[in-house]
């Protein structure tokens, strides 16, 4: 199963803006996932993917959309990526949405 996480960084955080939640915590740190980057698509590669259309509406969630899709809920956020849509909350009812296919070329194109 590949995730989104897989081949993460993983950093320390001491940072003194969390100094109040850490004395809470009775802790001096925590680890966190270092944000990913990921590289945009190249014209080529963009062309030669197919997409499906979705338009948003009312009970829609990322993660049906990939399983309706690819048939991995997981792989929800590769929509909310190409879309540049990072969370449902940014989304209302009648947007469209574009879903890349296939999945297996996509991820080949991320590297992941």
């Amino acid at each position: 199963m590949i995730s989104r996480y897989d081949n993460r960084r993983i950093a320390l955080n001491n940072s003194e803006n969390y100094k109040q939640l850490f004395k809470n915590r009775n802790i001096k740190s925590i680890n966190q996932f270092v944000t990913a980057n990921i590289n945009p698509l190249t014209i080529e590669q963009a062309l030669d993917l197919n997409f499906q259309t979705h338009v948003w509406k009312l009970g829609d969630r990322y993660y049906k959309l990939a399983h309706k899709f690819y048939g991995q809920a997981h792989l929800w956020w590769i929509i909310a990526w190409f879309n540049q849509k990072p969370t449902e909350s940014h989304l209302s009812t009648g947007d469209v949405l574009n879903i890349p296919t296939p999945i297996e070329k996509v991820l080949e194109y991320l590297d992941i």
